[in-house]
């Protein structure tokens, strides 16, 4: 039975194609089968997955980038799958909501800005009438400050569900998808990739809890 992950956040931005990408490619070097959706009006993905097909680097994973109101169907069809990883329109309210009804987790990434902790309440409110399960992440975290102290703690003073794991503000990521990959495909041995893994590893944690 698939894991279904709605990567989803109501701001713009906040990176929610590159963590779903790299999620993806991250639970493919495992040895799992990934169905990947692109259910964002932009198609970042869609184009991505597109480079990527030129890629001798890039592990199989299953692509689709369905309407919303076709999620639910096409989810019923990857239930062979061991995960699927939906990345959701930013404001588009009857897509996100067909697709947060239709997950096992809603993982929310936020970058450590006020702007970015304020918008993600329309985000969990969604969620949380749907009786879904939430996880947030920190993304494009500085190698520097205490910025992310203090954001940090503003979600811990909230009692919201923070992964450990961070992806930092590397260029790695960026490279890594205009070439069509993850960052455990482009560089396995470099600190993106290790940032995806142990992102990947503690999202799994979750499904066994």
């Amino acid at each position: 039975m698939a894991f279904v992950i709605a990567v989803a956040q109501r701001k713009g931005g906040a990176g929610k194609s590159t963590i779903a990408a790299n999620l993806a490619t991250a639970f493919a070097e495992e040895g799992r089968r990934v169905a990947l959706l692109d259910i964002d009006p932009q198609h970042s993905l869609q184009r991505w997955d597109a480079v990527r097909g030129n890629s001798p680097k890039a592990r199989p994973l299953h692509f689709e980038a369905p309407s919303g109101w076709r999620v639910p169907g096409v989810i019923d069809r990857l239930r062979d799958q061991d995960v699927v990883l939906l990345d959701t329109a930013p404001h588009d309210d009857t897509d996100a909501r067909v697709a947060v009804r239709a997950a096992d987790l809603v993982l929310v990434p936020l970058q450590p800005s006020a702007a970015d902790l304020w918008s993600m309440d329309a985000t969990l409110d969604l969620a949380r009438k749907e009786g879904r399960q939430v996880a947030l992440v920190l993304n494009r975290v500085p190698s520097a400050g205490k910025l992310r102290e203090q954001v940090t703690a503003a979600i811990h003073e909230r009692g919201l569900p923070l992964l450990e794991p961070v992806l930092g503000n590397r260029t790695a990521f960026a490279q890594a998808f205009m070439a069509g990959l993850g960052a455990v495909e482009a560089a396995p041995k470099g600190s993106a990739a290790a940032e995806a893994r142990a992102l990947a590893a503690a999202i799994a944690a979750l499904k066994e809890q």
